[in-house]
């Protein structure tokens, strides 16, 4: 597992409960989780693992910015727009697909915290060339 794959990783547990913002939830969540790692990552990271979720059909991207329904669902966008620039207006949201949802089970033995939420002391990502993904 590479770096990316662990960031992708991180992001998809991050939307996997609800619809969540890049600026506001996800970047802040993975930063976190992968700095217990000792990973910087970067918000350009998080992005290209968003849009490579999206491409994957793991994720889907939303506008809930306006909705005229009550359904989240119905802000659906069909293209990934621009990510940028930091969004100050929170927009753009992302949430996990049942394609997303499967992966996300299946790494429970990759997952590198706890239930309290710290580093399991023995883990190791997973063997060089051996993807999680696609």
């Amino acid at each position: 597992m590479d770096r990316l794959e662990i960031i992708r990783m991180m992001v998809l547990d991050t939307i996997c409960e609800d619809f969540e913002n890049i600026d506001q939830i996800i970047l802040p969540m993975v930063a976190q989780d992968c700095g217990k790692l000792g990973l910087a990552v970067k918000r350009s990271e998080v992005v290209c693992a968003l849009a490579l979720l999206v491409e994957d059909g793991m994720a889907r991207a939303y506008d809930l910015h306006d909705l005229t329904e009550g359904d989240p669902f119905s802000g659906e966008l069909r293209s990934l727009p621009p990510l940028d620039q930091v969004e100050n207006d929170f927009k753009i949201y992302f949430y996990i697909t049942e394609q997303g949802k499967e992966l996300h089970r299946s790494y429970h033995t990759s997952w590198p915290f706890d239930d309290d939420g710290e580093r399991r002391p023995n883990w190791q990502p997973a063997l060089p060339g051996r993807s999680m993904f696609k």
